[in-house]
């Protein structure tokens, strides 16, 4: 029963985790499956449950708020909480080296200083102050950035690789998508320091897990179980196995089996989305324009049900200019420091 609940807990997770990358990066596929689920689960729940569930989930990612931002912050503080009362003790113990211990405790600093960063910092506001400064930075495309379009809402020219985020009410320069872990959206001038949070994020949940399992098998290994023998449930004497070990990993030390199957999950999911986002600032490419190029593609598919009137239009991205220049600009926004003394 306990190993149901566990396998249960982690299926939640990854499936929380897709939704969530799903909303943020607006992963069409992704968000397709997600739909036909949702409609299998509509003839199931009853319609007020529907309705409530709907006002929540609108609640939690279509408004700003900060339910996410302490979310990430009270799980972080309990798996590092976990981290120190177990692991670190037990290692030290062990005679693991304190540098190697002490690692995930610099990135936690790190992560914490661009997370913050991260929530605060303009993404790259467009306003009438602004807007000219921004019209000069990138050339349009006329595929999925037209010229002389016009943000009514904001009563600003849009320029090109922006777009107006429908949580933050605002046009954002070189728009990525918005976040709800960091509260915020992610553009031109805050793009860079989503990019460390999420490096510094996925390079401490797969360093906790890299300790964690070191120590349990070396806590094996000393302890010689591996060698040891057990009657099952049919009488017949058995040699300790691989699925055995665990089952007595998890009686034995289930707080740190259950921190360690956490975070070894998060380091792939995380390890996942921060490869992405690595192949985006290297091609110069945002969310936002990638989840466009990819729908351009899908309509040059011979199966897709596209009108017959809808013309065609081939979608290239013209901003990359090589990976460090790609990189470059990633971190040196262009126009950031004249734009801000405008805003």
């Amino acid at each position: 029963m306990d190993f149901l609940v566990l396998f249960l807990f982690y299926v939640a997770l990854v499936l929380i985790g897709v939704v969530t990358i799903c909303v943020c990066s607006k992963a069409h596929y992704l968000k397709v499956l997600v739909g036909v689920a949702a409609q299998i689960i509509s003839h199931i729940i009853p319609e007020c449950l529907q309705r409530a569930m709907l006002k929540l989930l609108h609640y939690l990612f279509h408004t700003r708020n900060h339910t996410f931002v302490i979310l990430h912050l009270l799980l972080q503080g309990m798996v590092y909480a976990e981290y120190t009362w177990e692991i670190f003790g037990y290692c030290q113990e062990l005679g693991f080296s304190l540098c190697y211990l002490l690692l995930p405790y610099l990135l936690l600093g790190i992560n914490l200083v661009f997370f913050m960063l991260s929530c605060v910092s303009n993404p790259g506001t467009i306003t009438k102050a602004n807007e000219f400064l921004f019209l000069q930075v990138y050339e349009f495309d006329d595929v999925a950035f037209p010229k002389n379009t016009k943000c009514f809402t904001c009563n600003v020219r849009r320029p090109a690789r922006s777009k107006h985020c429908r949580v933050c009410n605002r046009c954002v320069h070189r728009f990525d998508h918005h976040c709800v872990w960091v509260n915020n959206c992610i553009g031109a001038w805050n793009a860079r320091y989503f990019l460390i949070y999420l490096l510094t994020l996925t390079a401490s949940a797969a360093t906790m897990a890299t300790v964690s399992t070191v120590f349990l098998v070396q806590l094996v290994a000393l302890s010689d179980l591996y060698l040891e023998t057990y009657v099952d449930d049919l009488g017949h004497l058995q040699v300790v196995d691989i699925v055995f070990l665990i089952q007595y990993l998890f009686l034995t030390l289930p707080r740190i089996v259950f921190m360690l199957g956490f975070v070894v999950m998060l380091s792939f999911l995380l390890g996942g989305y921060l490869c992405f986002t690595l192949y985006l600032a290297a091609t110069n490419q945002t969310t936002n324009e990638w989840y466009r190029g990819d729908r351009a593609w899908c309509r040059h598919c011979p199966h897709g049900a596209w009108p017959p009137s809808a013309a065609p239009q081939v979608y290239r991205n013209i901003h990359s200019h090589g990976l460090w220049s790609n990189l470059g600009e990633l971190f040196l926004p262009a126009t950031a420091h004249g734009a801000k003394k405008m805003n």
